[in-house]
């Protein structure tokens, strides 16, 4: 399917969203509309798996009579009623191949079948499948991964009759709106990202918590993805780890594992932390939806501060977990509560802590302590991390002098839904060669919008993309007049470690020098001509006998 398509699917979609949430938050309302998409997506999956794992005796269709008494459309639930001691060896099988299983009473095309014949049965099947896709459909539980989806909530009726009549209409919508599509792993995750970014822009602020922009997190995860030592040199081949611990709905997670994928590299597992319970589940979808195995990723629901996930609280050394690639786009200026044990903490023990008023320099500091030696971290932040004083410059700093912040990039304003400020993005590394800063001031490259301004990202050579600039002067460390500009250490030490961005790259066009001799000169002259003429012309009024002037 083209990008055009899959971009008139995700429309699609949306219109049906938009139209049919009626009075509902729109907030809520994506969380059953992605749910059921999702649902789409392992049924449709699990059904062309099965086709091939049964061969010849795979029903080819249920016959309408079948159909009457099985009251299902799959054909799958036919084939379990025939073959009652072999669905053991069968779900083994399939446990093997596409990593989960799903009753046929619960796939999609007998939702969509009982949301048809609006029978009063769909509420009661839909909780018991997400209850079953929960707790038995992985090998590795996926508890709670429906937990924000209330069946019962009034906000979709007042009676379980006025409740299953809403999930009727809205998943038959559904199934008419993606039925002349085609439904495969990357058109499904397409429109699920596509339906995120939309519930995102209507979100407003609130969608900070779980999206970053596509094109911000193009950027991020092409320079992750770029050799650390020399860059120029092209992508790597592989990444074994990649992390984000501020994952939100998992797309710079995605972004990344595409663009190796893309360069026919490989990727080993993908890790993410979210705190909002919401987005967790989110993440934990999209993932699925992108094709991956349950095997590939590890996403945790905990707070990234405190530190709360074992799996990064290893104190023997030589058993730290480590990334390749680490990206990030954490809450901007979050308060936090920073205390003795965290002054304490592995991860902020020799920088000092990020003041209560911001906890920016936490986040980047927790990232930095699992990055690999040969990896590379790329964070999103605000531009005050580059400047305040106090606790933060003390960190800033030690970061600077330790020659681990590689690139500073400052971008547009109003590109994010949650705020409309300037950010700009910390590139960090621990096997940096050069001894002095690249900065990239890339505020005035955009195209503006009336709510949201827009990196360009135009195919053609000869109009403008912003994206590719950036990422190609970080690649080959360029440097062009009131752009780009490497920085030497003893610079930036002459500054007070201050890396205010205009400080070293202005946008501004340099003021033209005057020569005041030149233009006395010029006025004079200019009076002479004006004075010579004046008494020419009086002549002319004196033989006309007119008043001279």
């Amino acid at each position: 399917m083209t990008q055009k398509e899959q971009q008139k699917l995700g429309r699609t979609l949306w219109n049906i969203a938009d139209q049919l949430r009626g009075a509902m938050n729109a907030d809520d309302f994506r969380d059953y509309m992605l749910s059921f998409l999702f649902l789409k997506y392992l049924s449709t999956n699990y059904e062309e798996s099965a086709k091939k794992e049964l061969g010849r005796d795979y029903p080819s269709d249920t016959p309408p009579d079948e159909m009457s008494k099985l009251r299902v459309k799959p054909p799958l639930e036919k084939w379990y009623k025939e073959n009652p001691d072999d669905v053991v060896d069968f779900e083994k099988q399939m446990r093997r191949k596409v990593h989960y299983v799903i009753k046929p009473k619960f796939l999609w095309n007998n939702i969509t079948e009982l949301a048809r014949t609006q029978d009063g049965d769909l509420l009661r099947t839909l909780e018991k499948g997400f209850k079953y896709i929960e707790n038995e459909s992985f090998a590795n539980s996926f508890q709670g991964l429906f937990s924000e989806i209330n069946l019962n909530s009034e906000k979709l009726g007042k009676t379980p009759t006025d409740r299953n009549k809403k999930l009727c209409t809205i998943i038959q919508k559904i199934a008419e709106g993606i039925a002349d599509f085609s439904t495969d792993s990357d058109t499904l995750g397409d429109a699920y990202e596509y339906l995120i970014g939309q519930f995102a822009a209507g979100s407003g602020k609130k969608a900070g918590e779980f999206y970053t922009p596509q094109q911000i997190s193009t950027i991020l995860s092409e320079i992750v993805t770029l050799d650390s030592q020399d860059p120029s040199t092209g992508k790597k081949s592989k990444l074994d780890k990649v992390l984000d611990f501020a994952c939100g709905s998992g797309s710079l997670l995605l972004n990344v594992r595409k663009r190796i994928k893309d360069n026919d590299g490989s990727i080993g597992k993908i890790y993410g932390q979210e705190k909002n319970i919401t987005t967790y589940n989110l993440a934990r979808m999209n993932m699925l939806l992108h094709g991956m195995k349950d095997t590939e990723f590890d996403i945790f629901h905990g707070d990234t501060l405190l530190n709360q996930w074992e799996l990064l609280n290893e104190m023997n050394p030589s058993k730290k977990m480590e990334f390749d690639a680490i990206v990030a786009n954490p809450p901007f200026s979050l308060r936090w509560e920073p205390n003795d044990t965290l002054a304490e903490d592995f991860r902020f023990k020799s920088y000092g802590l990020a003041p209560k008023s911001a906890a920016d320099f936490a986040f980047l500091l927790h990232g930095f302590h699992f990055l690999s030696g040969e990896g590379t971290m790329a964070i999103i932040l605000p531009h005050g991390v580059l400047f305040r004083g106090g606790a933060e410059e003390r960190i800033r700093t030690k970061l600077i002098k330790d020659n681990n912040i590689d690139t500073v990039i400052g971008l547009p304003s109003k590109l994010f839904y949650s705020t409309g400020i300037p950010v700009c993005i910390l590139v960090l590394k621990k096997c940096k060669k050069e001894d002095d800063v690249l900065f990239i001031n890339a505020s005035e490259q955009y195209e503006n919008g009336k709510r949201q301004n827009t990196l360009r990202d135009n195919k053609e050579k000869d109009k403008p993309n912003d994206i590719r600039d950036i990422v190609e002067t970080y690649k080959y460390r360029q440097e062009k007049e009131r752009y780009s500009r490497k920085v030497s250490m003893e610079e930036i030490e002459k500054n007070g470690y201050n890396l205010n961005i205009s400080r070293y790259v202005s946008t501004s066009e340099d003021e033209v020098q005057i020569n005041l001799d030149k233009v006395n000169e010029r006025l004079t002259s200019i009076n002479e001509r004006i004075k010579t003429n004046t008494d020419k012309h009086n002549e002319f009024l004196k033989e006309l006998g007119l008043k001279t002037i």
